[in-house]
């Protein structure tokens, strides 16, 4: 089936259009979990503590990849739909080039503060040693990790979004395969997780690049010549920044997390967290696929000034975002004890601890489908301010505020709360913007 932004979306040509995107970042997604899988099975439990105590920290560098894959494709795509094909691709060159040598300056940066934030976040010893080795070597691969993340949007304006599925399943399957080569196999610990992930980053980002280098790439985006657009570059971290907000943010809480359980549990609560957080990761994978891949569409029709399939794509998205988060708990609900045995099954004190916790954090997925979807609306209608305030509310002021507070009144059971209460204050926020903005965007 041949689909284009410009068309009409029934939900049945909806579905296959977001399909590759929510696999995509479901197999992206699959690269910690993976890591995980293997290093809690095959070298320890401290060892998968030090995995989930950097982590936080290294997907919160990466974020600058996906502000400027959102925040810049929503730009490209108005253009598109706004007839100005060469202009559009010249910004998506500027974006492409900016992208890499930021993460140039990260990647080194990175590798510098790892030791510093790990001991910060309670790292002593052993899982000190960890933290360091895991951290420094993933941050070497960090620029081509963000190539990779910024991709992932702008196949979608590409037209191509199977392209980048095929792209994100072979460096995924390989992360897999070396996973069990490096560390079961070889027997190279911690660090063989970090190189396998790596091998599976430098596929995900340097084939898109010789893709859109090629002149007769069968897609309307091209990498080439460019000039220096100050200003597109700034509108692409606006716009994007409440991607990047909701990402960073994520970051910053999640080590907030990890020092609470720390705090109150120690190694356990860490571990507990982290496969809490493996599970979680493909639930967002979803929200934030659709997210990613019904965007431009809503982008090129704003650009157009199409207000007709405006509706249809809000109607349509309000509405699977709300049944689909039901349903995706009900599934977590019930799938939760096998699902947290694979990764604990050889501790039955740290399974206990973590199914106790799921069943309660997990009820946080009826809510977080609206404000992930909510924020991506208004990035596409290029209102970064309130696309960011989602964010900010949603994965860092509430977050920060219950996370200080209900672990006080209710213990670690508080920890667990927090998320839900977060969510469910970010959902009321959400709802508020997107009934306010109706008559002004037309939707």
């Amino acid at each position: 089936m041949t689909i284009q932004l410009s068309d009409h979306f029934t939900y049945k040509k909806l579905f296959w259009y977001v399909l590759p995107s929510i696999l995509l970042m479901i197999f992206t997604s699959l690269y910690s979990v993976v890591d995980g899988f293997f290093v809690s099975n095959f070298v320890g439990k401290t060892s998968f503590a030090a995995i989930n105590l950097v982590m936080p920290f290294l997907m919160g560098i990466s974020t600058v990849g996906f502000m400027f894959g959102t925040g810049g494709s929503a730009i490209v795509s108005m253009t598109l739909g706004q007839g100005k094909s060469d202009l559009a691709n010249r910004y998506f060159s500027l974006i492409v080039y900016a992208t890499f040598i930021l993460g140039l300056v990260f990647s080194l940066l990175g590798i510098i503060f790892t030791e510093k934030v790990a001991i910060f976040f309670g790292a002593t010893g052993d899982l000190l040693k960890e933290c360091v080795v895991y951290g420094r070597i993933y941050f070497i691969f960090m620029p081509i990790f963000m190539l990779q993340v910024m991709f992932q949007s702008f196949f979608v304006v590409a037209e191509k979004p199977n392209y980048s599925l095929i792209v994100t399943i072979v460096a995924g399957v390989a992360n897999m395969i070396l996973d069990y080569v490096f560390i079961a196999l070889f027997d190279w610990g911690i660090a063989g997780a970090a190189y396998a992930t790596g091998v599976g980053i430098c596929i995900g980002g340097f084939v898109p690049v010789f893709y859109f280098f090629r002149q007769h790439n069968s897609s309307p985006l091209r990498l080439g010549k460019t000039s220096f657009y100050g200003r597109i570059l700034v509108k692409s971290c606006t716009n994007g920044a409440s991607e990047m907000v909701s990402n960073l943010s994520a970051s910053v809480v999640g080590m907030l997390y990890n020092f609470q359980l720390m705090k109150y549990v120690g190694e356990n609560g860490v571990a507990a967290y982290g496969v809490l957080m493996y599970a979680s990761f493909t639930i967002v994978a979803i929200f934030t696929g659709y997210t990613m891949g019904s965007s431009p569409i809503v982008s090129y029709h704003f650009g157009a000034k199409n207000h007709d399939e405006l509706k249809n794509m809000f109607k349509k998205g309000l509405f699977i975002m709300s049944i689909g988060s039901l349903i995706l708990v009900l599934v977590c609900e019930f799938f939760l004890q096998p699902i947290v045995a694979i990764f604990t099954g050889y501790d039955s004190t740290l399974t206990e601890m973590t199914v106790s916790g799921g069943r309660i954090c997990f009820l946080s997925f009826l809510f977080t489908g609206i404000n992930i979807w909510g924020s991506g609306f208004f990035t596409s209608l290029n209102n970064g301010l309130v696309s960011g305030l989602i964010s900010v509310l949603r994965t860092f002021v509430f977050q920060i505020i219950v996370i200080l507070i209900l672990p006080a009144i209710f213990g670690l059971n508080g920890i667990w709360y927090a998320i839900v209460l977060a969510e469910l204050l970010a959902c009321f926020v959400t709802v508020i913007f997107l009934v306010s903005y109706r008559k002004k965007y037309g939707y």
